[in-house]
């Protein structure tokens, strides 16, 4: 008990040495800038406090729970013996990682329905466009692209292809979707892609990514295991303006 306080209480001094700038930027401008005094300084300061805490408590709960679990899960569907492979083998094919493919899937829409950050812009959205886009719509819209996309990102893992290709791939993609998709949806399609890399799904697709590549035989965690948040940026994007695109359509033939 004695070590994990000692250690909780490191995590809250880096986290204090972290959010200082942030705090004295904020309250530069008010008092430095804008010469007015803050508003409601003890509730502020109580903020802070709280801002401090819950983040120091989501590093823990990072380093002792989503961090293990993700590589312990990724190294559990990799294994010979749960595959069906022949401890040893050099040329696994990549239909024996379908179970591989199915977790990181689920987790990239699990975790990205449960974002809170995608909550707070949905239902802006909605709230803004008067109903024309529809906040559960728009959650599930991404979800699905965030699954595809990091199950897509461990199929490479698994194959050993260049990121490079998928990516710029993934991007002409979306360069043509945005020349035809109602101009309404194309900012907030960009929103999303941005808003489901955040505190729930980060953690848990990092982990997964760094534990496939470190057991997928051939394959080196540093150049490999990295990139699946690319993915989980990238092709929310493409779902999103295919939803925009659909519902559009749809729209229109309703009313012709």
């Amino acid at each position: 008990m004695n070590e994990w306080l000692q250690h909780f209480a490191q995590s809250l001094l880096q986290t204090g040495r972290d959010v200082l700038p942030i705090a004295g930027i904020i309250i530069g401008f008010q008092l430095l800038v804008i010469r007015q005094p803050l508003a409601r300084p003890k509730q502020t300061l109580v903020g802070f406090f709280y801002v401090l805490l819950g983040i120091a408590l989501f590093l823990e709960g990072l380093e002792m729970a989503l961090f293990p679990l993700g590589e312990m899960m990724a190294k559990q569907l990799t294994a010979p013996e749960f595959i069906g492979i022949e401890a040893g083998t050099a040329a696994i094919p990549w239909q024996a990682y379908f179970w591989v493919y199915i977790f990181a899937a689920s987790i990239g829409f699990a975790t990205t329905l449960a974002e809170p950050s995608l909550i707070a812009v949905a239902i802006k959205a909605e709230q803004i466009s008067g109903g024309a886009i529809h906040a559960w719509g728009l959650r599930l819209a991404v979800s699905f692209g965030v699954a595809f996309g990091i199950a897509l990102g461990a199929y490479r893992i698994v194959i050993g292809a260049e990121l490079f290709l998928f990516i710029i791939t993934g991007y002409l993609v979306v360069i043509v979707q945005t020349a035809f998709a109602p101009k309404m949806i194309i900012g907030l399609a960009y929103d999303s892609g941005g808003v489901t890399t955040s505190t729930v799904t980060v953690p848990l697709v990092t982990a997964l990514g760094l534990g496939l590549a470190s057991t997928v035989p051939g394959r080196d965690p540093l150049l490999d295991g990295f990139g699946l948040i690319a993915f989980a940026s990238l092709f929310p994007i493409i779902s999103v303006l295919a939803y925009a695109q659909i519902a559009d359509w749809l729209s229109k033939r309703n009313f012709s």
